[in-house]
Parts: structure tokens; sequence; C-alpha cells
């Protein structure tokens, strides 16, 4: 059974900026679980058939100015019967100041009503944004999640190979840590992917022989950063001499985390080998392959090859992530 997240009213109206008009106990106890959010015409009229009361629900100047045509007694009795539905809570955009009648049925059905200055368009927008984030489906996993020249790189491998000594040498470099041995993956869309870090180790790194440190504290606030989007994994292992390893970059490799298809290179470790070059060289290419630019067919259609006859294949990888 997939699991079920939940965001508290007082983050909303925090991060939105609102006013609450009416509340009908502490806005950390009314709970958000749908990151759907309606802007009701139909339900307004009396067809409530696909009504969820789970989504928070949005009026702007049309729905107001359409109540307003109904006339004293219509409107009441529409309010009534939409407040009745039992909507998770009720924003009224735009600063538009809500009638007597709405604040009675929120009091009357305990519905919280809240306002909002900003424009109706806006409203949605920015809830839809925040209620994707942080009730969309996550796992968690161990790796190293860190941020090279804008690319979302999480680092995957054994313990012990050198995944947060990697970490160092890239936040030297000017690049920035998202989080170290526990990345929380959040699919925020049907194409995204977004990791952070669990709050109470963000921002700390485990380094053998030396023990915790603090990267903000030691590289600055120029070296951490609190999400990042999930460009690509890099699988590190320790280099085995009896393992063909990828020379020419023509296939593509990818794994699948939560649904969602993301690009993977398997770099082997082993002395003399500068991880935080190779990383950044691999981040770099994939942004360049993202843009339609790939080196290896092009050196190869230099040489004379057909590359229509030449296709790469998709492998998919099952990391243990």
């Amino acid at each position: 059974m997939t699991e079920e997240y939940t965001i508290p009213l007082a983050k909303i109206i925090k991060e939105l900026s609102l006013t609450a008009l009416h509340l009908p106990c502490s806005a950390e106890e009314i709970l958000i679980r749908s990151r759907d959010v309606i802007r009701p015409g139909l339900e307004l009229y009396g067809f409530c058939d696909y009504f969820d009361p789970h989504r928070i629900t949005v009026l702007g100047r049309s729905e107001i100015a359409m109540l307003d045509s109904l006339g004293e007694e219509k409107k009441t009795a529409a309010i009534d019967h939409f407040f009745a539905l039992k909507p998770a809570t009720v924003i009224v955009a735009r600063g538009i100041v809500p009638c007597d009648f709405m604040r009675a049925a929120a009091d009357k059905y305990d519905i919280p009503l809240l306002s909002a200055k900003d424009s109706t368009s806006n409203v949605v927008a920015d809830l839809v944004s925040l209620l994707n984030v942080e009730l969309a489906p996550r796992i968690t996993r161990h790796g190293v999640l860190i941020e090279v020249y804008g690319e979302g790189i999480l680092l995957v491998g054994d313990s012990g190979v050198g995944k947060s000594e990697t970490a160092i040498e890239l936040i030297k470099r000017g690049h920035r840590l998202i989080a170290d041995d526990a990345v929380e993956i959040r699919r925020v869309s049907n194409k995204s992917l977004v990791g952070q870090a669990p709050a109470n180790i963000r921002h700390f790194i485990e380094l053998r022989g030396i023990g915790i440190i603090n990267a903000r504290r030691i590289f600055g606030m120029g070296a951490i950063k609190l999400s990042e989007k999930i460009d690509m994994v890099i699988n590190l292992e320790i280099w085995d001499a009896t393992k063909v390893y990828d020379r020419m970059g023509i296939d593509s490799e990818f794994t699948e985390i939560l649904g969602i298809r993301v690009p993977v290179l398997t770099i082997p470790v082993k002395p003399g080998r500068n991880l935080a070059v190779i990383i950044e060289v691999a981040a770099m290419n994939n942004r360049q392959k993202k843009m339609g630019y790939n080196a290896a067919q092009e050196l190869l259609s230099s040489l004379g090859v057909d590359m229509s006859e030449l296709q790469g294949e998709d492998i998919k990888k099952d990391l243990d992530i």
C-alpha cells in the first residue's frame, strides 16, 4: 500500500503568506493530503459527482462574481451547499473580502477559511508547487547527492568506496553538497526527482579516520544546498580487471527511481584516479547530451562510420539504491 503524506495547514499559510479568517482548530492540527487544487465552477451550481473533499479550494474573482450574480437567496444556498461538502480548506484570492454568508458557512461546517492577496492564478501555481514537493512519493536511499555545474549528481556505491571523500573534493572545487549518507528522493512530477537530506543529518559528512564534520561550518554557506533535482546517477565501484568498462559512450545506461528514468554512469575506482575531475567532466558531458550533442557520435562520424547503422542501446541497470 502506498504511504500517504500530509502537510500541516500552518506551513501552507506561512509559505504563501495567507491570512486566516476562520480556523476550526490550530492550523498545525489541520492536515492536507491531496496535491490537487480546485477552482469550483460546476460545484457551486450543484454538480458535485466528482468533488474531492481532500482538495484545497481556491475562489477568485470569477467565482465570487458568479455567486454575486445569483441573487442573495440562491447565493446563500450555493455557499451553504458547497461548504456542506466539507472541502479541506477554502482560500479567497486577490484580497477579496468574503461575504458574511461565507464566513457563517465556514463557521457552521468547521471549514478553514483563508485569504490571499495574490492573484488567483499565482495562488494556484504556488499551491501546486508546494504541495507537489511536500506530498510527493519518496524513498530514502544510501548515497551522496551533490550539485556539480548545476547538475544534480547522485553518487552511489558500496560503503568505503570513497563517496564522501569525493564529495569533499568537489566542495573544495566550488560545488555544493545536498546530502551525505542518506538521500531523501521525492518524485515531484512525472519527469522530475528532487533529493534532499533528512533534517537531522543535514550538512553533516562522515569521513573515515576523521569522523563527523559539518560542511556548512567548515566550508561556508556557499558549499551547501537544501535540495536539488537528480539529473544523473554515478555508480562508484572498485576497479575490476576482468570487467569491460564503457570507453565510447554510444550506449545509454539508465536506472529507474520511483518510476522515473535516470541516466547512469559506472566509474571504476582505483588509486591514482582523480574522481572529482572525472565527475565534473561527467556532469558537463551529461548536460551536453541533454542539449543534443554526443562527442562519441561526432568522432565516429568524422571517421566515416555510418551512424544510421550504429544505433546505441538503452541498457537498464538495477542499482542497489
